[in-house]
């Protein structure tokens, strides 16, 4: 299954994502320097959030796409059935 981002929906993907690097190379940098166990697990819960919200968002868009275009499914030669097995094995995998 292709997923096309465009847009709005690229420009949110690539902030969470470009959001949860910053936050990475924070946790990586907390760690070097010694700093207290909360903060680091607090900045790192964070940056897991903003990889999730990232997948899910992915996902929602692949569903919306499934949507209005399930004839897309047909001719990748998967039938509906099975792009939503896909889709909903993508969402619990980030569950």
């Amino acid at each position: 299954m292709e997923l096309d981002l465009a847009g709005a929906e690229l420009k949110s993907v690539l902030n969470r994502l470009r959001r949860a690097q910053g936050q990475i190379a924070g946790v990586i940098r907390m760690i070097e320097e010694g700093r207290d166990c909360e903060e680091v697990v607090t900045q790192l819960a964070a940056a897991s959030r903003a990889l999730d919200r990232a997948g899910f968002s992915i996902i929602a868009t692949g569903l919306q796409q499934c949507l209005t275009d399930p004839e897309k499914a047909q001719r990748n030669g998967e039938t509906p059935e099975q792009m939503r097995a896909r889709l909903e094995k993508l969402f619990l995998s980030l569950a």
